[in-house]
């Protein structure tokens, strides 16, 4: 059987594909002051790529984006375990953050907090997750 013509629905999940990974970055952006963080961002970035998985395919999408999801969902559980933690090895609660300022040459005077490699790790965790198990829901072997 030959492969349907769907050149519209291909060039328009590429803009969107942009659209909404631009969005995920922002949510995860803005996470730190206003609603957001690395929860929604990681599940933005989900929303992405289940919708490239939808229109070429798992296994097409996989071949060009060779992830262990499995290891990236373990990795963002350490980063934010220990992330965590390091407020108790300075004898303080766990999950205390600490923050600076510092010089970027782009962006000038910038806070720097532990609460943003909090979010790295939640966002790598719900992203390693959600698609290991839509990618277990949705392989047909």
């Amino acid at each position: 059987m030959k492969d349907p013509n769907d050149v519209i629905l291909r060039t328009v999940t590429k803009v969107a594909v942009v659209i909404i990974l631009t969005f995920a970055v922002n949510l995860f952006v803005s996470g730190h002051h206003n609603p957001g963080g690395g929860f929604i961002g990681g599940l933005a970035f989900v929303a992405a790529i289940v919708l490239l998985f939808l229109v070429y395919g798992i296994e097409k999408v996989r071949k060009n984006f060779p992830v262990d999801f499995k290891a990236l969902a373990g990795a963002g559980v350490l980063i934010s375990v220990f992330t965590g933690a390091r407020g108790m090895l300075i004898g303080e609660p766990f999950l205390t953050q600490a923050f600076g300022y510092v010089h970027l040459p782009l962006f000038g005077r910038t806070e720097m907090a532990t609460a943003v490699l909090f979010d790295v790790g939640v966002a790598l965790a719900v992203i390693g997750t959600s698609l290991t198990i839509i990618m277990s829901i949705g392989d047909d072997r």
